[in-house]
């Protein structure tokens, strides 16, 4: 659960205006003032789904091979659970999140406990089974949710030469254990890069891994480089992501950490940043036999629970919950919880939360770290590497009918009657203070007084 502290608790970061000089690092040399604010003024808020994949139930396949190498801590009859969580509830599921907004991260595991492979075939299943499959994660999952692979088995390591699990069940050749921890960054990247190719043969685009129980916990630095490079390598992506650590504890930051950067000056930039879940599974479990409740997430009365201390922090708020344990066995037990807790957000927070998927919420802090400004008499010059949707910021700074300058193009600001209800490419003013909410452009733009 270690983490390097990168931003303080709260909802505004402050920078200064300040010249460019050609450089993207903030820095505090003046006393007119900036503060980014969180995307259109609201707290983040998101959904991490770990140990899902097409048809296969990882609990049902992966307890037994887990209780071969630590057999007094998997002793559950994984018999009784369903082999499959079937497509009709992904779709239930995702249409439901649809219809209330909410969006998040979904994995792909790409050769879920060794029982096949997603973009081959799955022993058990028809070939049109599979298809099926993928095409509901297409079609309708990717529309909100980022697709992660859970590095590739998320039991047995693989041999990436042979496409083979090593032979040995112990901890050092399982991926939720040793294998990880002393690998260099190329090892990693390697391994990444496999898994990410699986699902990029499978029709699915990736930002961002997902770590399966303490792969690489011991390794974070390799692990971010590792990260940035496979996912450069495989998708050509400039921010990728990683969610690694979950902190329940409420005097912790969690806040996303950019960890690497790489030719943040030039025209090709990339870095990666560390996502971090706020909450414990208290739906139903890594394996569908844990029931869980929704009063750890937010309270009957709305006065308390985990997520109301992050929101009310201003930082991402990011639940963390487990596929099984969702479907609890056909029960759909967790996914009732899940229903509850976001009713119980919308009724206490309505639009003063927003949600994002894993991928927005890194680009966001990716921009946010690296963007500049620069006062000049036509207006704010803005310097930024990776571009940004909603980004939003106030400064004492006064300007009329502001107009953002890109390029040969140009784009008019809306001016709205209050920041409450700021949207992009709008701005509202206010004892001194501007409000400004834009699609931040990658490069140098600027916004004109008017």
């Amino acid at each position: 659960m270690n983490r390097r502290q990168f931003i303080r608790n709260s909802a505004l970061s402050a920078i200064s205006i300040k010249p460019l000089a050609g450089s993207f690092q903030n820095t505090k040399s003046s006393d007119k003032n900036i503060e980014i604010l969180n995307p259109l003024g609201r707290v983040p808020v998101s959904m991490i789904i770990d140990d899902s994949t097409s048809l296969v139930n990882l609990a049902h396949y992966g307890i037994p091979q887990f209780a071969e190498v630590f057999p007094d801590r998997y002793f559950k009859d994984w018999r009784k659970l369903p082999r499959e969580i079937p497509d009709t509830f992904v779709a239930e599921f995702i249409e439901w999140c649809d219809l209330n907004g909410v969006k998040g991260k979904y994995s792909m595991v790409p050769y879920p406990a060794c029982t096949g492979w997603l973009h081959r075939f799955i022993p058990g299943w028809s070939k049109n089974d599979l298809k099926n499959s993928l095409n509901l994660v297409r079609n309708e999952v990717t529309r909100n949710w980022d697709i992660h692979p859970e590095m590739i088995s998320h039991t047995r390591v693989i041999d990436i030469k042979t496409g083979l699990p090593y032979p040995n069940a112990t901890p050092d050749f399982m991926e939720n254990w040793e294998w990880s921890q002393e690998k260099s960054a190329d090892e990693l990247a390697s391994y990444l890069s496999y898994a990410l190719n699986v699902l990029k043969e499978a029709g699915l685009y990736c930002e961002g891994i997902t770590t399966p129980g303490t792969f690489g916990n011991r390794n974070m630095t390799n692990l971010a480089i590792a990260t940035q490079e496979a996912v450069k390598e495989i998708y050509n992506a400039d921010v990728s992501h990683f969610f690694r650590n979950v902190i329940t504890d409420k005097e912790k930051s969690v806040a996303p950490v950019v960890m690497h950067k790489e030719n943040i000056q030039s025209s090709d930039p990339s870095c990666a940043v560390h996502i971090i879940g706020c909450t414990g599974d208290w739906f139903g479990g890594w394996d569908g036999l844990t029931p869980g409740s929704p009063e750890k997430f937010i309270t009957k009365d709305l006065s308390s629970g985990r997520m109301v201390d992050v929101i009310e922090s201003g930082e991402p708020a990011i639940m963390v919950c487990h596929w099984p344990g969702i479907y609890y066995n056909g029960e759909k037990l967790g996914f009732n919880i899940f229903k509850e807790v976001v009713g119980r957000l919308e009724q206490k927070y309505g639009a003063d939360i927003h949600w994002m998927k894993l991928s927005e919420i890194a680009r966001y802090w990716a921009a946010k770290e690296f963007v500049s400004f620069e006062e000049s008499n036509d207006g704010l010059t803005i310097n930024a590497p990776f571009p940004a949707k909603d980004f939003t910021f106030s400064m004492d700074m006064k300007i009329r009918n502001p107009e953002l300058h890109f390029g040969s193009e140009s784009l008019k600001l809306t001016e709205l009657a209050s920041s409450g209800s700021i949207k992009s490419n709008s701005f509202s003013r206010s004892k001194g203070q501007t409000v400004v909410c834009l699609d931040l452009p990658k490069g140098r733009s600027t916004l004109r007084k008017g």
